[in-house]
């Protein structure tokens, strides 16, 4: 059975900075944190959970806002440990206002050491700790209390084993010469939640039909996503409540010119149309009147048999190299960055080959292979 940790729960600003002074000085601090996100663009934080090897602190978000002394501990301080960190990043980033870092987030430390690109938490302690974590309080209402000792113990071992977990990792990523390609990896998480806000206007490119628009529709589309993610932020609405990348997708491929042809396109509804028409209509104008200079080509077709050679050529390449590592060929190449190098080479321009330690094992392998598949456009 897992033992229960000792547990300090702290609902005042008090509270929360004497535990962060009993921290100051670890070298390793555990966070996590339970949120909300059902009705809401901007993660509802429910609790934050910090251990630095004793107790596990459990804070109370509901009862007291984020204190300076919180705040350094997390933007300055002792190295961070989180698992799967993204979505804790986005609620540290709301309720904080700060970045986590120095960070490491152990899901990519296993990532780095195995074949299972994204291993859940409690199998990753299973593996390292030999413990079983219970999962009866996986989808609590981490906003009602007062919660539960099963809900308290649960959200304590989300941190308090994670030390643990990442003395094994550590130690194993030293003995493979893997500890800097983490330091990397995770730098690079630190700075996307920090650029996240900025990521407005590339948001379109997420899109993966895209290549099925021309020039016109496309720019339709992208003006059409950086409208619906200004005004989420500032709503503090869930995407689809507001229009979904398929519905806007399906306007910008339609490219209607009044109300009656909005109210056409599948999925539109009159709700839709009555608040938001005049400015869906006036996203969609401003990409029929660009000036055509300033239009983007439309992406290749990866149903294309020359985008395809060279898709599996390169694959062949980070496959081949991925089982030398002992690692998932995805944590090595995504799959849209290979795209983009097929692109590239098809449209010849330059490579946007790998950098870091990824592209000291692959760039030179991914830049002759598209050599030797040649100008097949």
């Amino acid at each position: 059975m897992t033992p229960t940790p000792e547990i300090r729960w702290i609902d005042t600003p008090e509270a929360l900075d004497a535990a962060c002074a009993e921290v100051a000085g670890a070298d390793v601090v555990a966070l996590d944190t339970e949120f909300f996100r059902e009705r809401t663009f901007h993660p509802v934080p429910a609790l934050i959970q910090f251990c630095a090897g004793g107790p596990a602190y459990l804070v109370d978000p509901l009862e007291v806002a984020c204190t300076p002394a919180f705040r350094r501990l997390l933007a300055e301080g002792p190295l961070k440990l989180l698992h799967a960190s993204s979505e804790d990043l986005e609620v540290f980033a709301h309720w904080a206002g700060v970045p986590v870092a120095p960070l490491v987030d152990t899901q990519i430390a296993q990532a780095l050491l195995g074949e299972v690109p994204a291993m859940g938490y409690q199998k990753l302690v299973e593996h390292w700790v030999g413990e079983t974590l219970p999962k009866g309080e996986t989808r609590s209402n981490w906003l009602e209390r007062p919660l539960s000792e099963a809900q308290l113990a649960y959200a304590a071992l989300d941190v308090v084993y994670l030390l643990d977990v990442w003395d094994g990792q550590r130690e194993a990523l030293e003995r493979l010469g893997r500890l800097g390609w983490l330091e990397a990896d995770c730098a690079a998480l630190v700075d996307q939640a920090a650029r996240s806000d900025e990521a407005d206007g590339q948001w379109y490119l997420r899109q993966r039909n895209l290549w099925r628009l021309g020039p016109r529709q496309i720019e339709a589309y992208r003006r059409l996503t950086i409208w619906r993610e200004g005004e989420v932020r500032r709503r503090d609405l869930p995407r689809g409540w507001l229009a979904s990348d398929k519905l806007l997708f399906a306007i910008a491929e339609r490219l209607p010119e009044n109300r009656y042809e909005l109210a056409a396109v599948d999925g539109v509804k009159p709700p839709l149309v009555k608040r938001e028409g005049d400015t869906l209509l006036a996203r969609v104008r401003e990409a029929r009147q660009a000036d055509a200079a300033d239009l983007a080509p439309a992406p290749l077709s990866p149903l294309s048999p020359a985008f395809k050679r060279c898709l599996k050529a390169m694959k062949k390449v980070v496959n081949a190299e991925a089982e030398a590592l002992g690692i998932a060929p995805e944590v090595l190449m995504r799959r849209r960055d290979l795209e983009a190098l097929a692109s590239a080479k098809l449209r010849g321009q330059p490579l946007p080959l790998p950098d870091g330690w990824r592209g000291e094992r692959l760039a030179g392998a991914l830049e002759r292979t598209l050599d030797e598949v040649g100008d097949i456009a």
